[in-house]
């Protein structure tokens, strides 16, 4: 399994341009929010009398891939996710369209992102790997916090 380090190393092999970057520090956090938005919006169901919510059930999943990589990365990721579950239930609170928000997000900052790769000459990671959908945002929150420590789970 790849280290956190060797991921980030190799998603920033098509993230050199400045302009890209700039834009995926902005597209990637709210194409994460996009994609919860829509998680949040499939209906739980229920085993042997127990709800259970797709978007926890799949939140859980992806936070333990980043346990996986770094506690930190996996502190980090927790704590954006909590933030967007509490925009999302804000939204809802309000009676919020979160379908059309998430839908209108997702497309715009994807196009956003694939301006920014025409921009820096290569494709997006994530042709190489869909893993690299999940790094994307451990990349960009690691601009503002480090994640990659000698604390990695080997």
């Amino acid at each position: 399994m790849k280290s956190l380090e060797e991921w980030f190393e190799e998603y920033s092999d098509s993230h050199q341009n400045p302009t890209n970057q700039k834009i995926h520090k902005v597209a990637v956090p709210g194409i994460f929010f996009s994609v919860a938005g829509l998680l949040w919006l499939i209906p739980s169901f229920s085993i042997f009398g127990y709800s259970i919510a797709p978007y926890f059930l799949i939140l859980a999943m992806v936070l333990g891939f980043y346990f996986s990589l770094s506690f930190r990365a996996f502190v980090v990721m927790a704590v954006f996710s909590g933030f967007c579950t509490m925009v999302l239930l804000e939204l809802q609170g309000i009676g919020a369209n979160i379908l059309i928000i998430s839908v209108v997000m997702f497309v715009v900052l994807w196009v956003l992102q694939f301006i920014g790769h025409h921009i820096e000459g290569k494709k997006p990671s994530f042709f190489k790997d869909v893993q690299f959908l999940l790094i994307g945002p451990a990349w960009v929150f690691h601009f503002i916090l480090p994640l990659t420590t000698d604390d990695e789970i080997e």
